[in-house]
């Protein structure tokens, strides 16, 4: 019998199994359908997620921050926004908030290797690949039912399992979803100029492209946001004839580009769960809820709920509580469901206003981020909002 049981060893599974394991004596077990794989040759590969200053703090305060190596993490001190279409742009830059970075990118696969070593020296059973197709509820705790008929026994499930989440389907909780019609396609680039760690990001009508700066001052990973038709057509052009297309885009910023990576390709959805929480199980991160990477917020918002649920797990240990009951989970869907409402709805105007082909939105979001632009307390709130996100 454990205590409790994290489906889903990714980012956010990983921060929660860790944090709890380093701060309670539960016994914990971490469960995901594929291999939990150490890596011995760094190979740079293409996702990678652009982190506030409240994930670095999570990620240190659990010890892992520290442990990445320094060339895999890139600081951004500033960030260029522009509306390719009109006159209207934005800059922020970290020394007007007194901080010495906006963000940090880092490698998606150099965190999870980061965690992955960890959880190996820790009070934490990892069983992996394993695939889960039935839970059953029982008076005290639930019971999980493997593909070759194991049980394993749990007070409390958490599920970070993802947008398509098995834990949250199984459950029968219900999702609300809406098509971004966007595909993005990501892939690594070379840039002629220096990105000059700066995080670019350009709307236009063919959608939002994003460069976001690698440790090299040549490299970027880009994030281009288009409609799905669009999409495949830019997927269909020869490298030389994408990289074209990609720097015109970007209105040539950062002169010639060339691939370095394949390009890939993942259709956006918004999906939000009705849900956070039932007796004896939680939904966290892309299980709770995914929006689109306009703003970079998908890892950092799943941070955030990993933080919430261990400080809700660790009051209900110190007040002699039950961790698994509705009411100590339902504190932490108060927590984070209204924020994350809140910027689900944000992302969603700023997308809209932004496909908008009409002459007056136009020109409203070119007046709207040239007067932010020039409002200083606006963009000291914007900043200190986007790097320094708190539980709620």
């Amino acid at each position: 019998m454990y205590d409790i049981v994290i489906i889903g060893s990714g980012i956010v599974g990983s921060v929660t199994a860790i944090a709890l394991a380093q701060n309670t004596a539960l016994n914990i077990a971490i469960l995901d359908i594929n291999p939990i794989t150490l890596k011995k040759n760094k190979i740079l590969t293409h996702r990678f997620s652009a982190l506030s200053h409240a994930s670095k703090n999570i990620l240190k305060n659990i010890h892992i921050w520290d442990e990445i190596p320094c060339e895999y993490i890139s600081v951004f001190n500033n960030m260029e926004v522009w509306d390719k279409e009109g006159q209207g742009k934005l800059h922020f830059d970290s020394q007007s908030v007194q901080e010495s970075a906006l963000g940090y990118i880092v490698e998606d696969d150099v965190i999870r290797q980061k965690l992955w070593e960890n959880l190996r020296h820790l009070n934490i059973d990892m069983i992996a690949p394993i695939q889960l197709i039935d839970m059953q509820k029982k008076m005290d705790y639930l019971e999980l039912i493997t593909s070759d008929a194991r049980v394993i026994k749990t007070r409390l499930l958490i599920g970070a399992d993802g947008a398509n989440s098995w834990v949250r389907k199984t459950a029968d909780i219900l999702l609300s979803t809406r098509d971004y019609q966007h595909t993005a396609i990501i892939a690594t680039v070379q840039t002629e100029l220096p990105h000059e760690m700066t995080a670019w990001q350009c709307f236009s009508d063919l959608g939002i492209l994003a460069f976001l700066p690698l440790k090299d001052l040549h490299t970027c990973s880009i994030v281009w946001s288009v409609k799905p038709m669009d999409a495949n057509n830019l997927l269909l052009l020869e490298p030389d004839v994408f990289q074209e297309k990609l720097a015109d885009a970007f209105m040539n910023r950062l002169g010639k580009v060339t691939l370095l990576s394949p390009r890939y390709d993942f259709k956006l959805t918004m999906r939000h769960a009705k849900q956070y929480v039932k007796d004896s199980i939680a939904l966290i991160g892309d299980a709770a809820h995914t929006i689109h990477p306009l703003a970079g917020l998908g890892v950092n918002m799943g941070l955030l709920d990993a933080a919430a649920l261990v400080e809700v797990i660790m009051t209900a240990l110190q007040k002699n509580r039950r961790i698994d009951s509705f009411a100590t989970l339902r504190r932490y869907e108060r927590m984070r469901k209204g924020d994350t409402q809140m910027m689900l709805g944000f992302v969603e105007g700023i997308k809209e206003l932004f496909a908008s082909h009409h002459p007056s939105l136009r020109m409203l979001r070119n007046s709207g981020l040239n007067w932010v632009e020039k409002v200083a307390f606006l963009k000291k709130f914007f900043i200190r909002y986007a790097i320094w996100p708190k539980l709620r």
